[in-house]
């Protein structure tokens, strides 16, 4: 597990693009209180999610307005079709940890 970030930098309802050697992630705070991790490209149209709009335990992506589920990566609204990385995350006094490993199985 590698820290991120504190969680006080992300707060809820919205991402933060962490960029760690050649892989962005987008940390998001969701409305369920808890943190997800979310490989911060659209599948659809290379579009960096954690610009998008955060809702419930889903993201948005700006530009088309694909939404991936947080919890899984499934796209949950088109254009989009295929899944996006999620990522293990650990909250430890105060700080994100995460997994470079995708818990979805899905490869970038």
């Amino acid at each position: 597990m590698i820290r991120i970030c504190s969680t006080e930098d992300v707060p809820k309802g919205s991402a933060l693009r962490a960029e760690l050697d050649d892989l962005q992630i987008a940390i998001v705070h969701a409305q369920d209180d808890r943190f997800y991790a979310i490989y911060d490209e659209c599948s659809h149209a290379q579009v960096a999610l954690s610009e998008g709009e955060i809702e419930d335990c889903t993201v948005e992506c700006w530009l088309h307005g694909s939404r991936f589920d947080l919890r899984t990566g499934e796209p949950t609204g088109l254009p989009a079709t295929r899944p996006v990385p999620v990522y293990p995350v650990e909250i430890r006094d105060g700080d994100v940890y995460l997994s470079l490993t995708p818990s979805n199985g899905v490869v970038r």
